[in-house]
C-alpha cells in the first residue's frame, strides 16, 4: 500500500514567543515526520496577511514546502496581486484559495470573493507556477444551499484550475467516503485529501463543531462526559479515536491527511506514530 500524503497545517501566532516555538520547536519536530508540506492560516479578511507571510517565509527559507492560505478578504485586486509575486519571490509553489470568513464589524464594507474566482484570478496572475488546494466539506458548508450546490461548488473551484481540495476535519468516515462518491459522479477526479483535527481540549472542539458544522458523533461526546475532569482519559480516548479514524481512511484508499495542529506537536506526532507511517 502506497503511503499516504500526509501535511500538517499551522495559525500564525499571536506573540513573539509563540512565533519562536513555533518555528523553531514545533516545525522541526513535525517535519522529522517527513510531511509533504505544511500551511500557514489566514485570519478572517486577511486580518493576519503580515503575519502568515512572515511565518510562511521563516519556515520556506529553511527549505521547507509551505503553503499560505489565501483569501482576497478586505483587500483589492493589486494588493493580492503583490502578494503572490512576493510569495513567487521567496520560493513558495503552493497556495491554499479560500473564499475566506468576514471578520466581525466588516459588514457590507467587505465583498466576499468566492474561492473559483481566487483560483482564476492566481492561475490569470502566475500561471502554473502554484500548486492550489481548495477547501471541501464533507458534511456541507453551514451557508451552503443544499448538499448538490455544495459538491457543485467544489466542482467549479477545480475547473478554475485548483489542483486538489483539503476537507473539513470530520469524525464520520462514511461522510466522508459518501461526499468522495458523490464527487466522482459530478466528474470531479482530482484528489481530496481528508483534514482531520487531533481531539486535545473537548470543550473548546465542540463549541467550534457547532460554529462550523462539522458534526462530532453524539457516541464520542457521551463517552467524553463520562471522563468528566479526567484529562488524560480525554487525551487517551481522543487519540484512540483519532487513530482509528485514520487508519479507517488510509486502509480504505484516502489519498492523505491533512492534520490541522492547532500548532502542538502532540498528539498529532502520536497517531502519526500510531498508525506506523
Amino acid at each position: 500500500m502506497a503511503k499516504p500524503r500526509i501535511s500538517f497545517e499551522f495559525f500564525p501566532p499571536k506573540t513573539p514567543a509563540g512565533k519562536d516555538k513555533l518555528l523553531n520547536e514545533t516545525t522541526p519536530a513535525l517535519n522529522a515526520l517527513g510531511p509533504e508540506f505544511f500551511s500557514v492560516t489566514y485570519g478572517a479578511g486577511g486580518a493576519t496577511r503580515d503575519t502568515t507571510l512572515g511565518v510562511v517565509s521563516a519556515i520556506r527559507e529553511t527549505g521547507i514546502d509551505v503553503a499560505p492560505h489565501l483569501s482576497f478578504g478586505g483587500d483589492d485586486e493589486e494588493t493580492v496581486a503583490q502578494l503572490l509575486e512576493t510569495y513567487k519571490a521567496r520560493g513558495i509553489t503552493r497556495l491554499v484559495a479560500l473564499r475566506g470568513d468576514m471578520p466581525s464589524g466588516m459588514g457590507a464594507a467587505m465583498q466576499l470573493v468566492y474561492a473559483n474566482e481566487l483560483v482564476d484570478f492566481i492561475r490569470q496572475r502566475t500561471g502554473d507556477h502554484f500548486q492550489i488546494h481548495v477547501a471541501a466539506y464533507p458534511e456541507i458548508h453551514p451557508e451552503s444551499r443544499s448538499y448538490q450546490s455544495d459538491v457543485e461548488f467544489l466542482k467549479r473551484k477545480l475547473d478554475a484550475g485548483a489542483n486538489s481540495a483539503i476537507t473539513q476535519y470530520f469524525y464520520n468516515v462514511e461522510a466522508y467516503f459518501y461526499f468522495l462518491d458523490q464527487c466522482a459522479a459530478m466528474g470531479i477526479d482530482k484528489p481530496v485529501y481528508a483534514g482531520i483535527m487531533p481531539i486535545t481540549n473537548f470543550q473548546n472542539l465542540a463549541r467550534f463543531s457547532r460554529n462550523c458544522g462539522a458534526e462530532i458523533p453524539r457516541w464520542i461526546c457521551k463517552r467524553m462526559e463520562d471522563f468528566g475532569d479526567d484529562q488524560e482519559s480525554v487525551r487517551q480516548f481522543g487519540l484512540e479515536v483519532v487513530t482509528q479514524l485514520c487508519q479507517t481512511l488510509i486502509e480504505s484508499g484516502c489519498p492523505g491527511i491533512h492534520f490541522y495542529t492547532m500548532n502542538q506537536v502532540e498528539p498529532t506526532r502520536q497517531i502519526y506514530n500510531n498508525l506506523g507511517l
